[in-house]
């Protein structure tokens, strides 16, 4: 099984690719997780990026290719993998899928989830972020933000600054202009499939199942 998962900014890719990758014991490979195990590991391609990050400048798409092939390789001779967060841009699609065809596989599917403008902007203004273990919550789950604290930890919490709402409305934009002609080009390949991101986490769970 070999999957991209795809959605903007709130949609809920993180908690979907978690629970997927635990039901069928594959391999969920977030981009930013890697550059991070690159970089504390201090490996020659994680110095390379480095060298970007510390300018401010974007990781070359070239770059995250190589240091997503080097995680793919290490799985098995059969990989089994969940893309989080990857690719973002058509031309990203097309240079993952040379990589792959590279290494004599392919992808099975792409499982878009969509959700209205409005409720992402619901869902990410409520976000809140744990000081101590960088835990996820919505302040919505307490009666008042100056109670709340991280249901895992017990940490105070934080409020990103990109979940403001002026924020928010600029990455849903960069997300729908870089992500529209992505959806077209696996749509085009007959293995793009979109569901509905509304309601708990285990109702979404379960749509994802029924493509799965």
């Amino acid at each position: 099984m070999r999957i991209v998962l795809l959605g903007a900014p709130g949609a809920g890719k993180g908690t979907q690719a978690k629970k997927i990758s635990d039901k069928f014991g594959i391999s969920h490979v977030s981009t930013g997780d890697i550059l991070r195990s690159e970089l504390k590991n201090n490996t020659e391609l994680g110095m390379k990026a480095n060298e970007y990050m510390k300018e401010g400048k974007l990781v070359p798409d070239e770059l995250i290719i190589e240091i997503i092939r080097k995680k793919i390789e290490k799985e098995s001779r059969e990989p089994e993998f969940l893309m989080d967060g990857f690719p973002r841009t058509f031309v990203q699609a097309q240079k993952f899928d040379e990589m792959l065809a590279g290494l004599g596989i392919s992808l099975d599917k792409v499982i878009n989830i969509d959700v209205d403008e409005d409720e992402l902007i619901k869902r990410l203004t409520s976000r809140r972020v744990c000081h101590e273990c960088s835990g996820i919550c919505s302040i919505n789950n307490f009666n008042s933000e100056d109670e709340a604290k991280c249901p895992i930890c017990g940490g105070s919490l934080y409020k990103r600054k990109d979940d403001d709402r002026e924020v928010i409305k600029e990455r849903l934009k960069v997300y729908e202009k870089q992500t529209m002609p992505l959806i077209d080009y696996y749509s085009r390949n007959g293995i793009l499939f979109s569901i509905s991101g509304s309601g708990s986490e285990n109702e979404i769970f379960e749509r994802v199942l029924t493509l799965l």
